[in-house]
């Protein structure tokens, strides 16, 4: 169950392509191969309303958050971490270096006591790798 959250300033949307940024994690979450790939998710949420350090209009942000479920240990999750979070900065590099961006990225663990499921997607996947 890893789902991916970014929030980003409605000021980025002229200077990047959002769905390649959800892309651009996806893969990268695939190619950490910890992830089950009936389980991933990853969805841009912008921000209409915001307001950063000082106000100027110009500076952005995109704020990932990952939600993932319990048993994997921290050095798994660091290096997954490391891996996602360089690809998605490689990839806004550009807007990076262009402007002023605040790019963050943080992982939280559910506790499964509290966290309830029902996903059919993982079977589908199954079958279509079975059968083609």
């Amino acid at each position: 169950m890893p789902h991916f959250t970014i929030e980003y300033s409605a000021n980025l949307d002229a200077r990047i392509d959002m769905g390649k940024v959800v892309e651009v994690v996806r893969k990268a979450a695939v190619e950490t191969g910890i992830f089950p790939l009936g389980g991933i998710r990853v969805r841009a949420v912008k921000c209409e309303h915001y307001a950063i350090a000082d106000g100027r209009p110009n500076f952005g942000f995109l704020d990932m958050v990952l939600r993932l479920g319990e048993g994997r240990d921290l050095a798994t999750r660091k290096t997954a971490g490391e891996h996602i979070f360089k690809a998605l900065s490689a990839y806004l590099d550009p807007v990076y270096t262009q402007g002023k961006l605040a790019l963050s990225f943080d992982m939280q663990i559910n506790d499964r006591e509290t966290s309830w499921k029902r996903n059919n997607i993982h079977e589908a996947l199954k079958v279509e790798t079975v059968h083609g």
